[in-house]
């Protein structure tokens, strides 16, 4: 049985869709920055000059190299410098990109999909399944998300070894946490659609509540859960960063922005280099999304038509 849909004014098409992103510089070049990283995280084996754990024994005399454009007498051929053990910055920049990227991605598939649930359940049957479900998406809203991520963070360091704190770790920790959001938009949405002429259609077809929900009426929610989750991979990308930063996130010696940036802290007056390049790649990338995530707003939200 095909889905049904709204109605004509509720489906952009295709055409429509690049034609307003289009239109849209800012996403645009966002677009093309954040294809770039993906890029080169995808091929950080092939593009790193060096291992990025691999210290320079030859060159480091204890000290961080400086990068070659500084006009050093020897660099090494470490293009960005070494960090403070001396590795290679740039190796260590795009394998660090990998993990930064990835934990930004996968922890938003998980709160969408926890999110996307709840909230379509919630907003679709209303009455004491809706107040249940959103009281529990108040508590979790009101619990300060990055404190009780450190908190969690350091429960698990303290319960086993620091290396339990993996990718897989972290992704779980901030996908279960980050999802009401993405709840009360879905349950909204849901509020209105359940109503529409084509969901009592598809209650007149036969339709079970399950079909319904993830066949009929998820589709129609789709943009806004679109332009939330693109926003959300910024976010979580400065979550990692944080806890990284902190000492509770990926540990070393497998590198992220965020223990770049933590590493760089003891020598930031003398080397500069190690602390401004994993910033800019936070904050060039977490630019990036947010204006992506500003394009698919003004090209999906029916009301900018």
């Amino acid at each position: 049985m095909p889905t049904i849909v709204a109605d004509d004014d509720a489906v952009f098409s295709k055409v429509t869709f690049w034609t307003r992103l289009r239109r849209h510089k800012l996403a645009l070049a966002g677009l093309i920055v954040l294809a770039l990283m993906v890029l080169a995280a995808a091929l950080a084996g092939q593009l790193a000059p060096f291992d990025p754990n691999a210290i320079d024994n030859v060159h480091w005399q204890g000290q961080p190299l400086p990068p070659c454009f500084q006009g050093a007498a020897d660099c090494g051929g470490h293009a960005l410098g070494t960090d403070e053990v001396g590795r290679d910055l740039l190796s260590r920049l795009l394998f660090g990109a990998r993990i930064s990227l990835t934990v930004g991605l996968f922890a938003v598939i998980m709160e969408v999909l926890i999110g996307a649930t709840l909230g379509a359940i919630a907003g679709y049957y209303g009455r004491w399944v809706d107040y249940a479900l959103m009281r529990v998406t108040d508590v979790f809203l009101s619990i300060p998300l990055l404190p009780l991520l450190l908190v969690l963070t350091a429960i698990v360091a303290a319960s086993s070894s620091k290396a339990a704190l993996s990718f897989g770790v972290i992704v779980v920790i901030i996908g279960a946490l980050s999802w009401p959001p993405v709840a009360r938009l879905v349950r909204a949405s849901f509020l209105s659609l359940r109503e529409r002429e084509f969901a009592e259609a598809a209650r007149a077809l036969g339709n079970n509540d399950g079909r319904i929900i993830f066949r009929h009426l998820l589709p129609n929610a789709i943009a806004p859960i679109v332009v939330q989750a693109t926003l959300d991979v910024a976010n979580v990308i400065i979550l990692e960063s944080t806890l990284s930063f902190l000492g509770l996130g990926i540990q070393p010696p497998t590198a992220s922005w965020g223990n770049m940036l933590a590493n760089a802290q003891s020598n930031l007056q003398t080397a500069w280099w190690a602390a401004v390049f994993p910033g800019l790649c936070i904050l060039i990338t977490v630019l990036a999304i947010n204006y992506i995530g500003d394009g698919l707003r003004d090209a999906l939200d029916p009301n900018m038509r």
